[in-house]
């Protein structure tokens, strides 16, 4: 007798749950082929929103852990998506028809990265603030610290790879994210989402959003309680617009990246993300 494959549908990532879209509404995810592979739940606005309360109930907690915890939860993520790398790799063979050399190229430098930014974590702010020269009897220090909850257009032609070199570097400097996954490629997303729920990351400091970025991310540029808007994903989007109605709540942006090298690791990606406090304080005399 044979057997009836049992088809997963994938569900969003908010708030450390994995609840359906509140639309009802899902759709089919297909390889380059036109096979079905899965089902994947279309995010809605109010999707969007509830994602963005979970973000702001996590930041304090987040952006207040240590640097040098912070790290040891990123090397964590590093270790789980190793322990699972053989699945990441099938999945990328059937979702983007890439040969098993590419997909697993592609999981070994989304391995490589959470362990490249997790090392950075307890020492970016070393690089990024400074001790400031002031004439009088004072020290002068600058320290960056987190922006808050920052919304990502995840890479849209990377099932992995893109999503992972978008978050990481916000989740280092102690910033809670609302990343719209691929809408080709989301099923890494979620599965990546699984990997987040058991590890130590705290509930809330990523959510995962599958669906159309066209749909979801005018609501999150606009939304008043969102602190910057990574749209390295956007490149297909009227991204100029986006822009515009962040601007209207003074949001931080980075525009679209395009090709293989977009969100590539750098420092600056770090401190994109990061607000800068200057304190003054007195010099003993003596």
């Amino acid at each position: 007798m044979s057997r009836l494959a049992v088809p997963k549908t994938y569900k969003l990532y908010i708030g450390g749950a994995f609840p359906r879209s509140e639309s009802g509404r899902t759709y089919e995810v297909v390889s380059p082929s036109g096979e079905f592979l899965a089902n994947a739940a279309k995010a809605s606005r109010k999707d969007a929103r509830d994602a963005v309360v979970a973000a702001r109930a996590a930041v304090a907690g987040w952006g207040g852990a240590t640097a040098y915890n912070r790290g040891q939860v990123l090397y964590r993520i590093a270790e789980l998506l190793e322990g699972r790398r053989a699945q990441f790799i099938a999945e990328i063979e059937e979702a983007e028809g890439a040969t098993r050399a590419e997909a697993t190229a592609q999981v070994d430098e989304s391995i490589d990265r959470w362990v490249w930014y997790a090392g950075w974590a307890d020492k970016f702010a070393q690089v990024a603030g400074n001790a400031n020269p002031v004439a009088g009897p004072y020290f002068n220090i600058s320290v960056p610290e987190p922006t808050g909850v920052v919304a990502i257009i995840a890479p849209q032609d990377s099932s992995l790879l893109g999503f992972v070199s978008a978050v990481a570097p916000a989740l280092v400097a102690g910033n809670a994210v609302v990343v719209v996954a691929s809408e080709r490629f989301p099923l890494s997303a979620i599965s990546l989402a699984e990997v987040l729920a058991t590890s130590d990351v705290p509930k809330g400091v990523v959510n995962v959003l599958t669906g159309s970025p066209a749909e979801i991310a005018p609501w999150l540029a606009s939304h008043a309680d969102v602190n910057a808007l990574d749209l390295v994903g956007a490149g297909d989007l009227d991204w100029i617009s986006l822009e515009i109605d962040a601007a209207d709540t003074l949001k931080r942006v980075l525009r679209p990246e395009q090709g293989p090298d977009a969100a590539a690791p750098a420092l600056g990606r770090i401190s994109a993300f990061t607000e800068t406090k200057t304190v003054w304080h007195t010099k003993s005399l003596r």
